[in-house]
């Protein structure tokens, strides 16, 4: 069999780690590229080979398409796998590959054109029967124009961006009133993210849910479709937990829609691996509609390849390599059921922000139908430049609720010390009603939301970090009685204190005795009966006969604990964060909460506001992020549009009733004259 005997990965983090497995079960060489930023990053350390594409920055890393092409002609290699996200739907980058002579895992040129136009695309499959979503959808269309096709269609509506996807620049308007601040807001993301700010409009179906089906096709005019994915848990149309199959379709409709989207793959005279998503209504489930096709491999495909039984990414290498595909539509069977968590790097407590760091310590999850497809590695940092995403946890069972029990038990075992992760929220919405029910549409997880807080360590957390202190202080061995932590004196022995703060409580620890034998004490609680030990960054904790193992670490004053199927952050402080109330004034400095860039500044240096004004707009992990004023008067910018910000850096400032007694004064002076 002819096949490649270098492949290039145009991708980092988990995807380049996951095509690297693959390429060598097949006995291809490997070569990751890489950025600064990703000099010691795991798929760099699991290639054959890797190299430094650029900078941190994507646009002269990753984006860039003369430096990949470089990199594979500079490595021999015969073909580039894109990954997702990137270059993976980049038609340019696609021919320059062909004039270098270097093969494109992916569809052709046409087809990525086609497909990544989305009005296009819509044409083209309309001409083949596929049914779309009714509304406005030509090129050039103007904000006047979409303002005016608006009415037409019907609110409420989505603006959507041509290019692009993952979310980004997608705006659900319910009121006209509302549509031409979101259509400045859609232009600006679609822009940054895609270079393109072309918008159209659809028809926003009521109650929706977010199908989409895995085909494949080769060069000899096959294509097969390997049945269907549920996405519809998503938050900014993006997708957080996924399935295989839908809960919702019959087989009767799995048929139609899987023959729907072998229609739309014929249209482009697609090849490769494909995904076609369509939109389904809840309330009528054997209506769909398609959306658009992604000309690349999807980030939950793991989910179709376990209940198949069949390995995308060793499809497109083949078929790439010139292959017929080795399976007909009556080979493709479903067995079991499989479910997808997607583990960002974000705090889903503060409205699922953007998070980073270093990771201190990693727990990944393993067994009988546990899957982990992970760019993660101790020491990996985590910063602002990429994605948030860092992982994925993939269950696979006899049923979907025993799928849905092994994604829990598999994320309980999940863990990433150093970096705040969505672990939690992935954990509350695998247990909510509706979702083991399989009710679910695409507003779901907005709705369930504001039920969601995320868990304050208790006083076991708070004793286990105290007791780490503690025994990272304690001399082995013993040398010099007077430098033992034990609290002996003459009469009582006194308590070894430490002040911890977790969530929103503050509290001194006391332990008394010796970490074989102690007592502890949180502040205004009762005492218990203490026994610990640390092994490495193992840390083994008896609590009044209950016995628990912490994988721990620490940097900064901040202490990382997982264990008992949750991870808490304890930080050590010397002194409560108290400020009294009236040093605070009406006043109030707006704050980054991210580190980013700034992309849009609402106001100018001195204007008065009202509360709720946007001020400025961080952009971090290519998502927008409002800073808004809480309370009405003068403002004072402390940044401008392109300027790099940390996480708390102050942003501007709000002089509460200046702007108002300003605009009195000013009466007042009128009126006397």
């Amino acid at each position: 069999m002819t096949i490649f005997e270098t492949v290039l990965i145009a991708n980092r983090g988990e995807i380049a780690v996951r095509v690297i497995r693959t390429l060598r079960a097949m006995g291809i060489r490997s070569v990751a590229v890489f950025s600064d930023a990703d000099a010691g990053a795991r798929h760099v350390a699991e290639a054959d080979v890797a190299v430094n594409i650029g900078p941190a920055a994507a646009r002269e890393s990753y984006l860039n398409i003369d430096a990949v092409v470089a990199a594979a002609q500079r490595t021999g290699a015969q073909a580039v796998h894109p990954g997702y996200g990137f270059l993976s739907e980049n038609a340019h980058f696609a021919a320059a590959l062909k004039s270098a002579g270097i093969v494109f895992i992916g569809p052709p040129v046409g087809a990525i054109e086609t497909m990544g136009d989305k009005i296009a695309a819509k044409a083209a499959v309309s001409a083949f029967g596929v049914p779309v979503v009714p509304g406005v959808s030509r090129p050039g269309l103007t904000d006047a124009d979409l303002i005016a096709g608006a009415e037409e269609v019907g609110y409420p509506v989505l603006v959507k961006p041509s290019a692009g996807g993952g979310g980004k620049g997608m705006r659900v308007v319910h009121e006209p009133s509302e549509l031409a601040s979101a259509l400045t807001s859609a232009r600006r993301e679609a822009g940054a993210a895609f270079g393109d700010d072309t918008l159209f409009l659809e028809r926003f179906v009521l109650n929706p849910r977010h199908i989409e089906v895995q085909v494949l096709a080769d060069g000899f005019g096959n294509v097969v479709h390997l049945g269907e994915r549920e996405c519809s848990l998503q938050r900014r149309h993006q997708k957080v937990i996924e399935e295989a199959p839908s809960p919702l379709l019959d087989a009767a409709t799995r048929a139609r829609i899987g023959a729907a989207a072998c229609d739309t793959a014929r249209s482009v005279d697609y090849t490769g691996a494909g995904t076609v998503e369509f939109i389904v209504s809840a309330d009528r489930p054997d209506e769909f509609f398609f959306m658009e096709m992604n000309t690349r491999l999807q980030v939950e495909h793991p989910v179709t390849e376990m209940v198949t039984g069949i390995d995308l990414v060793e499809q497109q290498v083949l078929v790439a390599a010139g292959h017929k595909l080795p399976i007909a539509q009556d080979d493709v069977t479903l067995t079991g059921h499989a479910i997808e968590a997607r583990v960002y790097a974000e705090d889903a407590g503060r409205g699922f922000l953007p998070t980073g760091g270093t990771v201190l310590g990693l727990s990944e999850p393993a067994g009988r139908g546990v899957r982990v497809d992970s760019g993660l590695a101790r020491g990996t940092v985590v910063g602002s430049d990429y994605d948030p995403m860092l992982s994925k946890v993939i269950a696979h069972a006899a049923d979907r609720a025993e799928a849905i029990r092994a994604l829990d038990t598999a994320l309980a075992h999940t863990a990433v010390l150093g970096v705040t992760t969505n672990i939690d929220f992935l954990r509350f919405l695998l247990a909510d009603p509706d979702v083991v029910a399989g009710d679910l549409d695409t507003g779901l997880l907005d709705r369930r939301l504001p039920d969601f807080a995320s868990a304050e360590p208790g006083d076991r957390e708070l004793i286990a970090a105290a007791a780490y202190k503690w025994l990272r202080s304690w001399p082995d061995p013993v040398t010099d009685l007077w430098a033992v932590p034990s609290g002996w004196r003459v009469g009582a022995a006194a308590p070894t204190t430490s002040r911890m703060h977790a969530g929103d409580r503050t509290d001194h620890v006391y332990l008394t005795g010796t970490p074989a034998t102690a007592s502890a004490l949180v502040e205004h609680g009762e005492s218990h009966s203490l026994s610990a030990s640390l092994d490495g960054d193992l840390l083994t904790v008896v609590l009044d006969g209950l016995r628990t193992e912490y994988m721990v670490a620490a940097t900064d004053g901040q202490i990382w604990l997982s264990g008992a199927g949750r991870t808490a952050v304890i930080d050590e402080v010397r002194e409560a964060p108290v400020r009294p109330e009236d040093e605070l004034g009406g006043d109030a400095e707006l704050t980054s909460p991210m580190p980013g860039s700034v992309v849009a500044v609402g106001v100018s240096d001195g204007d008065a506001v009202q509360a709720g004004t946007v001020v400025v707009t961080v952009e971090a992990m290519k998502m927008e992020h409002a800073m808004t004023a809480p309370v009405a008067g003068a403002v004072e910018l402390l940044v401008a549009v392109g300027d790099q910000v940390k996480v708390g850096q102050p942003l501007a400032r709000v002089t509460a009733g200046r702007a108002g007694d300003s605009a009195d004064e000013a009466t007042q002076e009128k009126e006397g004259s």
